[in-house]
């Protein structure tokens, strides 16, 4: 009997739809299935639960959140450590979890179950992290890497309009102190193979141009010719 067998065709498709939501694909189903396994399941079956999949998820989670920051902004170590620690938190995973309608697939004890358990925020994130690690013991560090920036880019976005200013928020009101205009940005180029490519940029301000910058994203590029303008000093 194969493993997948071992689950229900109703539970099969809730899981199957669940990859098709977060465009994810797992070989081995049975291994999604664990990471909604909250520990208070295994007092009444004799089922693994999530926990060791959480642990290695938080870690796959935290490099693949520190990797992008590094490669995206040019923000001192500290900025960079702060965006890692908002988004890569219970107060961050667990909104999104809802919004991914983990709660409805979450199996937990009859006990948890009646105290709230489905939507404790500290059980939705450890099962956000218990996917992760699910996934990267599926399908690898690129697929997990995927699927993680596909939800931690909008939360890191959130944090950057929300106070801590990047090179591109500050090069624009730096400029428009002076001109009452924004910056405009120009892909110069792309290229590469779609897994790794390299974006050039180039930013105008009035008939000033600043660059060519790269970046392995077009936001990075971005980030890149926005930080070389205001070291250039292109308001002196």
């Amino acid at each position: 009997m194969k493993k997948d067998q071992l689950l229900t065709d109703k539970r099969k498709a809730q899981l199957l739809q669940f990859c098709k939501t977060v465009d994810i694909k797992f070989k081995n189903i049975e291994l999604l299935e664990q990471a909604f396994h909250h520990r208070s399941l295994t007092n009444e079956k004799k089922v693994k639960n999530n926990e060791r999949l959480e642990f290695l998820g938080d870690s796959v989670l935290g490099m693949v959140t520190a990797a992008y920051l590094y490669s995206s902004l040019d923000n001192p170590e500290g900025d960079l450590a702060k965006i890692k620690s908002a988004v890569v938190s219970e107060k961050s995973l667990a909104p999104i979890a809802l919004r991914l309608g983990i709660d409805s697939l979450l199996e937990m004890g009859k006990g948890e179950e009646m105290t709230g358990g489905r939507t404790k925020p500290a059980i939705l994130a450890d099962c956000m992290e218990a996917i992760i690690g699910a996934y990267y013991l599926d399908s690898g560090y690129k697929a997990s890497e995927k699927y993680v920036l596909s939800f931690i880019v909008p939360e890191i976005e959130k944090v950057l309009a929300g106070g801590m200013k990047d090179f591109k928020t500050q090069l624009q009101e730096l400029y428009q102190k002076t001109s009452k205009e924004c910056p405009v940005y120009e892909l110069v180029s792309k290229s590469g193979p779609d897994h790794d490519q390299i974006f050039t940029v180039c930013v105008h301000l009035g008939n000033k141009v600043y660059g060519p910058c790269h970046g392995k994203t077009k936001k990075a590029a971005e980030q890149a010719a926005a930080k070389l303008a205001i070291e250039e000093g292109f308001n002196k």
